[in-house]
This record gives C-alpha cells, structure tokens and sequence, in this order.
C-alpha cells in the first residue's frame, strides 16, 4: 500500500482518537487541497497493509481507523483489507473522498473492491474540497458541500443519507 503518512491519535479526522492513514495518489487535484503532497500516486512509501494493521492495533486507546488521502478509492483493495482490520477488532471506519457516495456507488458495481470498502465503512465524509465554499464552521468537513454520510443507510436507500453526530 502507497501511504503519505500515519498520524496516531488524531482527533481531527473523526470522533475520539482516531489512527488516520494519508493514502498516496489523488487525480483530482482540488484547489486548496489540505495535502497536495498526496496527489503524485509514486510518491510516499510502501507499507504492508500487515505493518500498518500492526501500527493500528498497539495503541488500545484507539476508537476507530479514518483513511483519508489522497484518495482511498484508488487503493481500494489496501485500504478495504486494513479497514476489515479494524472492524475485526472493534473499531470504527471512516473515509475522506472526493468522490461523492452516488459515483463510489457506481463504480462498486463493476469494482467489487470499492464495493467492498463501501461496506466496510461506517462514516463517509464524501465531495470535492471546493475552495469557494471553505469553512471552519463544520466538524470534519473542509468545505460547506461536503457530507458526512451514514453508509449502511446509503446502501440499504441507494442513496447519500446523513450522519447524525450523537455527541454533538
């Protein structure tokens, strides 16, 4: 797996103290991008999707994994195998992408690894970053068209349904 970086204990990037994974590689290119560093696919390192499940799993403190990237989606199959990881243990999974949940959707019906990911994800935080609509008014969103999506309620309505943030 290709990773820009790792950040333990993050607690911007989701509820409670999350093991965030930058993927490397975004063709989007959004301006104002938080992390252009992650958009040349050859750039960052190698990791095993086995070295950073180990990473993940030695702080017992960890309330969930978030990917964000770059673009996960492009490393569908790594970031889905790392996110079973994390589910097996007991830990919650959210996704950053620019894509929105209806093209992911799309896509999973002839990429059964983003099929895959989808159903292993509980929180999707989907959409292009789009400068214009910049704020720092929304919890783990950067831009104001961007959406935090309960994904076992996308997939069971086929259609993007919202987050509700139990803890405020």
């Amino acid at each position: 797996m290709r990773i820009a970086g790792i950040v333990q204990d993050s607690i911007v990037d989701g509820p409670g103290l999350r093991f965030t994974v930058f993927t490397q590689g975004c063709g989007m290119c959004c301006e104002g991008c938080h992390n252009p560093n992650t958009w040349d696919p050859e750039g960052g390192i190698e990791m095993s999707v086995g070295e950073i499940a180990a990473a993940m799993l030695k702080n017992p403190l960890t309330d969930g994994l978030t990917l964000s990237g770059g673009e996960p989606f492009i490393q569908a199959a790594d970031c889905a195998g790392l996110a079973a990881v994390a589910r097996d243990n007991g830990l919650n999974v959210w996704v950053f992408t620019g894509s929105t949940f209806e093209e992911l959707n799309e896509r999973a019906d002839s990429e059964p690894a983003v099929r895959q990911l989808l159903e292993l994800t509980d929180v999707l935080v989907d959409g292009r970053f789009i400068l214009a609509e910049r704020t720092l008014s929304l919890k783990w969103r950067g831009s104001k068209n961007q959406r935090l999506l309960d994904i076992k309620k996308c997939i069971e309505a086929g259609e993007g349904v919202l987050y509700e943030d139990r803890n405020g």
